[in-house]
């Protein structure tokens, strides 16, 4: 297979809460961190500027507090991710430091990229860390992020709010990094037959139909929320690559032009590019 043209200087990453966490003891990947702080560090040094979306507030905060299931109200799910935003941001900037990097916590709330003024006041605060040479880290903020009434404030999960931010930086890549190879034909933890889709240009019903499930005890998201974040990102003219971040290292492969992964991009390009 022919390696892909990407040519990204701006790159969204998002990770998921799966590549943070231990699933069977709830507790931090420290290994899986310390190699993405690695990664993100090294491509800074090369130049590129880097926008981190991490999930995992929640999760972090039910392994703090020794919880074994998900709360199931509002207020006590807002008040772990208190709990658990606090202790990630402080294990990056830790993490990040050993490379001499800096980074900044963005917690963004869907109301703010709603209104002309506050979406431009986001975007400028961007540009400016981006500038300063710092890494922003996106998480929604679910410590007050509801959805009421006509007072919507949530993104809904993660996924979509990585494609957000892509969208409104104008970025060149995002990388959604999961605890699955790409995108499937099926689920191919029971159908060994399902076959790993290497490109994607348009998400009709035979995609849609594809995707299903939902995400771990840990993370809210599945199939069908990355399929409505590559949605968006196609919509918007940009790529985004979906691949296992159980080692973060494989963003090197993924900017290297490797077949790694699912790589969503517009089929205007594919057919410019010689490919369709």
């Amino acid at each position: 297979m022919n390696k892909r043209n990407l040519d990204a200087k701006r790159i969204v990453i998002k990770i998921g809460t799966s590549s943070l966490l231990y699933q069977d003891t709830s507790k931090l990947n420290l290994r899986s961190i310390e190699r993405l702080a690695f990664v993100l560090s090294d491509l800074k040094n090369q130049g590129k500027e880097v926008v981190l979306v991490s999930s995992g507030a929640i999760g972090v905060g039910m392994g703090r507090l020794g919880l074994s299931k998900r709360p199931d109200t509002i207020p006590a799910q807002q008040a772990v991710a208190s709990v658990g935003q606090g202790e990630l941001l402080g294990i990056y900037e830790r993490e990040f430091q050993h490379y001499g990097k800096s980074v900044a916590q963005m917690l963004l709330t869907r109301d703010v990229l709603v209104y002309p003024q506050s979406k431009k006041n986001v975007f400028n605060a961007f540009q400016e860390l981006l500038k300063m040479n710092v890494i922003p880290i996106v998480n929604e903020n679910d410590t007050v992020s509801v959805d009421e009434l006509d007072h919507k404030t949530k993104f809904g999960d993660n996924d979509q709010l990585s494609a957000i931010v892509a969208n409104l930086i104008d970025a060149d890549l995002l990388i959604m990094l999961s605890d699955i190879d790409g995108f499937y034909s099926g689920n191919p933890l029971s159908n060994p037959s399902a076959e790993l889709y290497h490109t994607i240009t348009n998400i009709d019903g035979s995609i849609i139909q594809a995707a299903g499930g939902v995400g771990t005890k840990f993370g809210t998201g599945g199939m069908v929320t990355k399929l409505k974040a590559a949605k968006r990102i196609l919509k918007n003219h940009q790529k985004m690559i979906l691949a296992n971040g159980k080692n973060p290292r494989i963003i090197y492969n993924i900017l290297a032009g490797d077949p790694v992964g699912t790589l969503f991009e517009p089929k205007e390009v594919v057919t410019k590019e010689g490919l369709a």
